[in-house]
Formats: C-alpha cells, sequence, structure tokens
C-alpha cells in the first residue's frame, strides 16, 4: 500500500501517464470537480487560489469525475475547454476518473482512507471534495464540498510557510 500520493500515476486529459512524483515537495489541493454542477463556480476560487500561492509551492490538481448527478458527461477534451473558457483553469486538470466504487482511482482511495469524511465514511459525498497534502505527500485534510476555496486559504499558508 502506498505512504505518500507521490507513489501514484494518474492520466492526463490526453490520457498519458503522469506520477505525482513530479510535484514533491509542493503542496497540493486535489479536487474532484464537475462542469455542470452547483459548486462548479469553486473553478474560479480554485484558480484564484492557485494564481496566489503557486509561487511559493502550491498545485492545485483537478480530477473531473461524473459519478455526482452525470454533472461531468463531457469529454476530457471538452472539460478542459470548458474550464479554460469559463474560469481561466491553467492548474493542472487530469483525465476523468471515479471517485467511489469498485472503478475508483487509486489515489482518491488512498485519499478517502488517509482523510475519512463526516463520521469516518471513506465515501465521497460530492463533486468539489477537496483534500489537502503537505510537501511530504501526506493527507492532511479534507473539506467537504460547501468549503470554498479561499476558506482553505489558512491551511495552506500553513503548509507552505
Amino acid at each position: 500500500m502506498s505512504d505518500s500520493v507521490y507513489d501514484f500515476t494518474c492520466q492526463t486529459p490526453g490520457g498519458t501517464d503522469k506520477p505525482l512524483a513530479d510535484y514533491k515537495g509542493k503542496v497540493l489541493l486535489v479536487v474532484n470537480t464537475a462542469s455542470k454542477c452547483g459548486f462548479t463556480p469553486q473553478f474560479g476560487g480554485l484558480e484564484e487560489t492557485y494564481e496566489k500561492y503557486k509561487e511559493e509551492g502550491l498545485e492545485v490538481l483537478g480530477f473531473p469525475c461524473n459519478q455526482f448527478g452525470k454533472q461531468d458527461p463531457g469529454s476530457n477534451d471538452e472539460i478542459q475547454e470548458f474550464c479554460q473558457l469559463n474560469y481561466g483553469v491553467s492548474f493542472p486538470m487530469f483525465g476523468k476518473i471515479e471517485v467511489n466504487g469498485s472503478g475508483a482511482d487509486p489515489l482518491f482511495k488512498h485519499l478517502k482512507k488517509e482523510a475519512p469524511g463526516t463520521m469516518g465514511t471513506q465515501g465521497i459525498k460530492w463533486n468539489f471534495t477537496k483534500f489537502l497534502i503537505d510537501s511530504s505527500g501526506n493527507v492532511v485534510k479534507r473539506y467537504a464540498p460547501t468549503v470554498k476555496p479561499k476558506d482553505i486559504e489558512k491551511d495552506i499558508k500553513q503548509l507552505l510557510a
């Protein structure tokens, strides 16, 4: 079993492998995203947070997911285009994944185990669940979809310090 998020490899929207070890030494905010969700405007807040702290070592990693209300039905290319055109997203987006169930991406299985939700539940309840990872690859905290990116900045600044 992996101890660090750096042990995982994920797929880019184009289908190539991207080792998360490429982000070693950075603070990561990993988010399961959707293009047609009530929380979709959080892309703007995620981009603002990324722009504000990327020079200090923050990376925001977006993982599109269509498991909640089928709110990200597009292809990887369509999702990328949507995020860039509507929210100016410049942080890395990955290929579409599942976060729950037997087909759950190994990274998200690890994140859920390391930072369970309310009352110890491992399942992700909805789009825009966020996981904060320290610069050593340890999962520090899980945030509900309702938590806005700006409300995580205090925790991000502590990890960047």
